[in-house]
């Protein structure tokens, strides 16, 4: 038998989960206080927290430290073998995307440039990337103002094979600000390098928050 308790926090989120799925509510909405959410429902904070947590542990909000709590991103379930223009994935999401150059110097022929991607207002994901001007000698005085470095090389420069490995990491305080996510979150890594015949073409390091990002793959065994 459903308490009136359990009754009111029920309503609670069936309220809050209707919004979101209306789309009313887009990804990086403030939900409404819980004082407020108290005066509404005429309920204890705890009956409210407890229908938020439920929709955090869902994936439907994200809790957020002296921040409040904002209508989550969708998960993004990224497939391995395929090289990402976050741009693009954006737009087929319907949400709003930007970058922005975080360095950007010369090492020995090599361009190193960091980027740090958003989506929706949150940040996606950190690239860490080197490009090699022997290959790629337009990329010297490329400021990449307009689109991000993956993206200019995808659309400017043809590749012919690329490697990946993921791996994981642990969010130092730096990585933790720019990710804005707890100091010592799980993130997950993709490393990737590709080449135009044999000549290398760039080598990133992508880092992403764990809880919003999953990677995958289709295989099918080869015919013989």
């Amino acid at each position: 038998m459903t308490t009136p308790l359990a009754g009111i926090g029920a309503r609670i989120r069936a309220d809050l989960e209707g919004h979101i799925q209306s789309g009313d509510w887009k990804p990086g909405h403030p939900i409404p206080a819980e004082h407020a959410l108290m005066a509404e429902y005429g309920c204890a904070r705890m009956t409210v927290n407890k229908a938020i947590a439920g929709m955090a542990a869902a994936g439907l909000v994200t809790r957020r430290r002296r921040a409040g709590t904002v209508v989550a991103t969708p998960v993004a379930e990224r497939a391995v073998l395929h090289i990402a223009d976050f741009a693009e994935e954006s737009a087929q999401l319907g949400l709003p995307y930007r970058h922005i150059i975080l360095a950007r110097h010369v090492v020995a022929e090599m361009l190193v440039v960091t980027t740090l991607h958003e989506r929706g207002g949150e940040p996606l994901a950190l690239e860490e990337r080197q490009i090699a001007l022997a290959t790629v000698p337009q990329a010297r005085e490329e400021a990449f103002a307009e689109a991000p470095p993956g993206t200019w090389l995808l659309r400017h420069v043809p590749w012919t094979e690329a490697e990946h490995v993921i791996g994981a990491r642990v969010a130092d305080a730096t990585l933790a600000k720019r990710l804005a996510i707890p100091r010592g979150a799980a993130c997950l890594t993709l490393d990737r390098r590709t080449w135009q015949g044999s000549d290398l073409i760039t080598e990133v390091r992508l880092t992403y928050p764990a809880e919003r990002h999953s990677f995958s793959g289709r295989f099918g065994e080869a015919r013989r």
